[in-house]
């Protein structure tokens, strides 16, 4: 990989794409990890004698001008605490504003642009918006692991007008450098755990870890799509009945290959999708009428726990419960401080997917675990053996 370590970048001015997607709750940062952690690019590249102009999305914009609750200037204030700097914030992206304030960016200064989704075109990945972005630098730094798999003028086009000067930041490269460990070069056992809410989204990742993992435990809604494929009572527990010829299929595939695959044998329910609703623990293929699934239960919880502590890497994708409703959160909490133990032992874990992190980072267990990614999408999308964009253009 071609990255920001080989090259000096001392009088460069250099675009940065980083992915600074953050939670914001009126108009404050509630989760700054995207941000801290491209750090390391950043000061990098000030510490060759750069300049810095960063680039990000936030949201999901109209894509038709300015939006306030989309706007970047909470980051920008952010910055300049991280980076004990002044930062340059134009407040647009497409204007003169902008080009003059590149222009007369220095070494050793940094610049953030506005929401590069105000602009139409960044997300149809627009040629001339990609121009307009590469005129304002020397040489253009993909860190947005985050939004790799999209084909976005920021991401993957504006790359085309670098061909000598792409790279990809120590972000970027680390997250590549973990998902090729987990897909080719892990200890076994290997031990995959994939939660979240529907087995559509999870399809293709199933299938190409098939091969590579010794067992899988599945956990969250999408475990009573195969349930009921089964002939299981699933109550009114989430279900995917399009997708239930899809799930024997997986099952009858993992069968074949002999990798062990387990499914939640006991289930916390509920009689209504509440934190305070009342809760039974039911048999998870005998779930009665007017009962829900919301986490896995205290027989199931044993068997997954045990199944980890045999593994010597992990992999965790997805809540196995709903997570954020206190009541229903200690199946992944307990599956959490499993992983995090064989972390401890020596052996090699990754997390990945908004709710995963978001877990791990409520029991403070960030620092227990070997990989933590910083993009669920992308993240998905190289499990399943896809090409992305971002990483494609640099390459």
């Amino acid at each position: 990989m071609k990255t920001i370590g080989q090259a000096d970048f001392n009088g460069k001015k250099v675009l940065v794409r980083c992915d600074f997607n953050i939670p914001l709750k009126n108009g404050v940062i509630t989760d700054d990890t995207r941000i801290r952690e491209s750090m390391p690019t950043v000061r990098k590249l000030l510490d060759d004698g750069a300049a810095v102009i960063l680039m990000s999305h936030l949201g999901r914009p109209a894509g038709t001008g300015y939006e306030e609750a989309f706007s970047l200037a909470p980051v920008a204030r952010h910055l300049e605490k991280l980076l004990e700097r002044p930062v340059v914030f134009p407040g647009d992206v497409f204007t003169q504003v902008t080009v003059e304030a590149a222009k007369a960016l220095r070494p050793g200064q940094v610049m953030l642009l506005e929401n590069l989704r105000f602009v139409k075109g960044e997300t149809k990945g627009d040629e001339e918006f990609a121009r307009y972005l590469a005129s304002l630098g020397d040489a253009y730094v993909n860190d947005a692991f985050g939004a790799a798999h999209r084909s976005h003028s920021s991401t993957a086009v504006i790359a085309g007008f670098f061909p000598e000067s792409k790279y990809f930041g120590f972000l970027m490269a680390h997250e590549i450098e973990n998902l090729e460990k987990l897909l080719h070069d892990v200890e076994h056992p290997f031990v995959a755990v994939i939660g979240g809410a529907k087995v559509s989204s999870k399809i293709d990742v199933l299938k190409n870890l098939v091969d590579k993992v010794d067992a899988l435990l599945i956990g969250g809604g999408m475990a009573y799509t195969f349930v009921k494929a089964m002939g299981g009572k699933t109550g009114d527990s989430l279900v995917e009945d399009d997708k239930l010829e899809t799930a024997r299929e997986i099952l009858e595939t993992f069968k074949a290959k002999g990798v062990k695959l387990m499914l939640p044998v006991d289930t916390l329910c509920a009689d209504k999708f509440d934190n305070e609703a009342n809760r039974k623990v039911m048999p998870t293929d005998r779930i009665s009428d007017g009962w829900m699934g919301m986490d896995i239960g205290p027989e199931s919880i044993a068997a997954y726990r045990k199944a980890i502590s045999e593994a010597r890497s992990v992999l965790w994708n997805g809540p196995l419960g709903v997570f954020e409703m206190e009541n229903f959160s200690e199946g992944t909490m307990q599956i959490g401080r499993s992983i995090g133990q064989v972390t401890a032992r020596g052996g090699y874990t990754a997390v990945g997917g908004g709710d995963s992190v978001a877990a791990v980072n409520r029991l403070g267990l960030a620092k227990e675990i070997s990989y933590v990614s910083t993009g669920g999408g992308a993240m998905l999308e190289y499990l399943e053996g896809k090409p992305l964009p971002g990483v494609q253009a640099i390459i």
